[in-house]
């Protein structure tokens, strides 16, 4: 049965993506057959682990609204283990046609429940807001797990996610926990990146994972060029972080 963990804040820019990308693909290293299914009408896990999204045939917003089964939008990935379930532009228009459907929010929970069983992880990369997709990713996850930057207005907004995660916890998922924090973009030269990581765990205690991504040029060059950082610079401290993070979430 796969452990699912969606990957969610609804700020920008914080790492949700790239955290997305590399954990699934450092799972998948570690030959846990995994999923990354990619919510954000961005698409940019989709491209982030090779895929054009813009050519992308069929894709998770074709199983939100009843096209397709999810099983015939799932793609491989240059790593063995890895899988996907691409993004498309389509999605941005796909919460105003879900308002309409029967139990809107438990879309997704019912088109992954023929699969859980293939996987071991299946990621969900969700777009930056707290609209009817992530509401679907929380509804469907066992846990979310929450990058947060090292930078000013790092904490700021975050309650309104715990409230969100509060709601679903009580109407729709009893059992979804908070996987973990995740500090990213940490710069151990900066008084404020230190502040930052000693507010957090202050705030969350032992839900902050020991592991912290630096801030890594390689790690944001790898998107452009498809790859996840195992595979555009396994040996770059981007590549490590992330490694170091899947070891901690495997052993959670």
């Amino acid at each position: 049965m796969a452990k699912i963990i969606a990957v969610a804040n609804q700020k920008g820019g914080v790492g949700k993506t790239t955290t997305a990308i590399n954990l699934s693909s450092c799972l998948a290293v570690a030959e846990k057959k995994t999923l990354l299914i990619d919510i954000d009408p961005q698409a940019n896990s989709t491209s982030g682990v090779g895929f054009d999204k813009a050519n992308v045939e069929s894709s998770i917003y074709d199983v939100l609204i009843g096209r397709k089964n999810i099983v015939d939008v799932i793609i491989p990935t240059e790593l063995s283990y890895l899988s996907v379930a691409p993004s498309s532009i389509s999605l941005v228009g796909a919460e105003v046609e879900m308002v309409g459907m029967m139990s809107r929010e438990r879309i997704l929970a019912g088109a992954l429940a023929p699969i859980v069983g293939h996987y071991d992880y299946i990621i969900i990369d969700c777009p930056p807001s707290l609209g009817l997709l992530t509401v679907n990713a929380l509804t469907a996850a066992q846990s979310v797990m929450i990058p947060i930057q090292c930078e000013y207005y790092a904490l700021e907004g975050l309650g309104q996610l715990l409230h969100t995660v509060k709601l679903v916890q009580s109407n729709l998922n009893p059992g979804l926990e908070i996987e973990g924090v995740l500090l990213t973009m940490y710069d151990k030269r900066l008084n404020l990146s230190r502040q930052v990581a000693e507010e957090a765990r202050k705030f969350f205690d032992d839900r902050v994972y020991e592991t912290m991504i630096n801030r890594n040029v390689r790690l944001s060059e790898a998107p452009s060029f498809g790859k996840p950082i195992i595979l555009y610079d396994i040996l770059s401290s981007g590549a490590e972080n992330y490694m170091a993070l899947t070891k901690e979430v495997m052993s959670r």
